[in-house]
């Protein structure tokens, strides 16, 4: 007997890695797959090349903006969507500010003449939760991973259009999982209670000492989550 499709679609600058420890929890049960986002210029684009190598009938889970990617498969081919859930991200379209700010972050990478390195400091603690803020492995880890993906990924996913996913959570009829850590700072915790509050179908999961890297700060925890709702009927 087949075992059911999972895919794990990973956030900006992030490549499999964002998803190592849940992915190999999650196979001794699933087919699991991590999809690559880093070649696409829309979110239809990503969308379309994830379809393009899924089954007829899969799960997908989305970390950041692979929560963002998530929506659009399910807007554009919801047939064959079984579960959905959306890890640490956000269903709101950018503001006018937010959009400014990535326009500026743009310039700013493309003014770097090659000195990209993806997370300083600061904004590394931003992303962590105050436990994992001075915790070297990490940090390591997540630099290794962003300057691999690098600075031309960061253009493209950075200027990708996020529309409102206010519809896509209302109106799926599948089961619904809403994760986030309990410290995350970049997706707070209101929005994902926001998120869950319009779906019928909806659990929602806070994991507590993560920040925004779940998948990384908590990946027992949220893997267990992700278990019981890939087991939701």
């Amino acid at each position: 007997m087949d075992r059911p499709c999972l895919i794990l679609i990973p956030g900006l600058l992030n490549d499999a890695d964002i998803w190592r420890e849940p992915a190999a929890m999650l196979s001794e049960v699933l087919d699991v797959r991590t999809a690559d986002i880093t070649r696409g210029s829309s979110l239809a684009e990503l969308a379309d090349q994830i379809l393009a190598d899924a089954p007829e009938r899969f799960s997908v889970a989305g970390f950041s903006l692979g929560g963002y990617v998530a929506q659009q498969i399910a807007r554009q081919a919801p047939e064959r969507l079984e579960r959905l859930a959306l890890v640490d991200t956000s269903i709101r379209p950018d503001s006018p500010q937010r959009a400014a700010e990535r326009l500026a972050q743009n310039e700013a990478v493309k003014a770097s003449s090659g000195h990209f390195h993806g997370f300083g400091d600061k904004l590394m603690r931003a992303y962590l939760a105050p436990g994992h803020a001075d915790d070297p492995a990490i940090a390591h880890r997540v630099r290794e991973m962003t300057q691999r993906v690098g600075a031309d990924v960061f253009l493209r996913q950075n200027a990708l259009d996020r529309p409102d996913g206010a519809e896509v959570l209302s109106t799926f009829p599948g089961p619904v999982l809403i994760a986030c850590g309990a410290h995350d700072r970049i997706t707070p915790v209101a929005w994902h209670e926001e998120m869950a509050s319009l779906s019928p179908h909806a659990v929602l999961e806070i994991i507590p000492d993560a920040g925004h890297l779940t998948p990384i700060e908590a990946p027992v925890a949220l893997s267990m989550a992700m278990a019981h709702w890939m087991a939701r009927r």
